[in-house]
């Protein structure tokens, strides 16, 4: 461990007991309820080793190369599209995320909308607060025997596919790569064939640059007349503009959107979308994954693996990187290299440890992409001069030694 407290700066109200593990290994917090804009981060993230952030904070290219301590960013969320992957791999920084933590709070969101709109309660909710009283079946219909129409069946997608079917409701997906079909579910050999099908439509799909404006006009056109749509995925995949028009037009009967293109930064900013006072529409701030036991989960899970990176250089379940994690025997210390993937680089360090008589006493390798990750363990023998040729090595993007 380093002899310096190791600087941790935490945004969007991560959860407290993220704080409290951090805390209890010794790390000095900063905890802010906002996210922050990259000048703001710019200057912020000065002397950080390890940042943590949601959805709304853009950890770009410029935000990673002006840090100088930065080892390690934390997603305490699903997606990282918002953390420049290629940047963090360049300077040597390990990004996580947390993918399952949240999933069923999403899932469960997706069915009671779902089930609200095809009852069309938030109708008659706005009735009785205007104090009409509206009894009436119409335009209103059981979940049970409708067909749900899920694009994307990763986890959330599997997850709400199962939920579903236990409703009654028959499940058609679509997805590009090849996944089991769960329970009773119909694998759709194209997105179009379940548009066309489907009762209700759900997206769940990634959020990388290839899918911006996955789902526009010709989508919604394809759609069934009276169908309903849900997007709890990513905001820039769908155009918002296309969606009002045919809400609007009657062939979509009803949304629930809870992501968008631009977000506020805080909580209390004003929300502008063009599909604000739309009936049957139910917008939320992008709050799938908020529960209070989805975030715990996420803090702690997290906070678990900055924890062990730092005091391992354990990348299990990272994003970026190679995912290594070597069980470390007491008494040793170890040097973890993050280096460009190319051939002699494992070659390289052992010789210039044998060269010096330091004993191996256990290692691991791997690579991912461009990049390439080396645990090495040794009981005695590696001295400061090892190090620095180590780090010089034009291969080194990263070095750090744990005693």
């Amino acid at each position: 461990m380093p002899d310096a407290p190791v600087r941790v700066l935490l945004l969007e109200q991560i959860h407290p007991d993220a704080v409290e593990i951090l805390t209890s290994c010794g790390f000095d917090i900063e905890s802010l309820d906002g996210a922050l804009d990259e000048d703001e981060l710019i200057v912020r993230i000065q002397g950080v080793s390890l940042l943590g952030i949601r959805s709304k904070t853009q950890v770009t290219d410029r935000v990673i190369a002006a840090a100088d301590k930065l080892i390690a960013v934390g997603a305490f969320c699903i997606g990282t599209n918002q953390i420049d992957l290629d940047a963090a791999s360049l300077h040597g920084v390990t990004v996580f995320n947390a993918p399952f933590s949240n999933t069923r709070s999403v899932v469960e969101m997706a069915i009671s909308e779902i089930i609200s709109l095809t009852r069309r309660l938030t109708e008659k909710n706005a009735l009785m607060h205007e104090g009409v009283w509206d009894k009436s079946a119409t335009g209103a219909h059981e979940v049970r025997g409708r067909t749900l129409g899920i694009i994307g069946y990763g986890n959330i997608g599997t997850q709400l596919s199962v939920l579903a079917e236990n409703l009654g409701m028959k499940v058609l997906f679509y997805d590009t790569a090849d996944r089991l079909a769960l329970g009773n579910a119909k694998r759709c050999l194209s997105m179009k064939e379940v548009l066309a099908e489907s009762d209700v439509v759900t997206l769940h799909v990634d959020g990388r640059p290839a899918n911006e404006n996955f789902f526009g006009e010709g989508d919604f056109a394809t759609m069934k007349p009276g169908s309903l749509f849900l997007n709890l995925s990513r905001g820039f995949v769908v155009d918002y503009a296309a969606l009002r028009t045919h809400i609007e037009s009657g062939h979509i009967s009803g949304a629930a959107v809870d992501v968008f293109p631009v977000e506020p930064k805080r909580r209390g900013d004003e929300f502008v979308s063009e599909l604000r006072g739309l009936a049957n529409v139910i917008l939320t701030p992008h709050i799938g994954g908020s529960t209070e036991e989805a975030q715990q989960d996420i803090g702690r899970f997290v906070a678990g693996k900055f924890r062990d990176y730092v005091r391992d250089g354990s990348t299990a379940m990272s994003v970026n990187v190679p995912g290594l994690s070597l069980p470390r025997a007491e008494g040793t210390l170890r040097l973890i290299l993050l280096h460009r993937n190319v051939p002699g680089v494992l070659a390289r360090v052992n010789g210039l440890l044998a060269e010096h008589g330091v004993n191996v006493e256990a290692q691991l390798l791997g690579t991912r992409g461009d990049v390439g990750y080396v645990v090495t363990d040794s009981a005695s023998g590696t001295t400061q001069t090892i190090v620095d040729k180590i780090r010089a090595m034009p291969e080194t993007i990263n070095l750090r030694v744990i005693f």
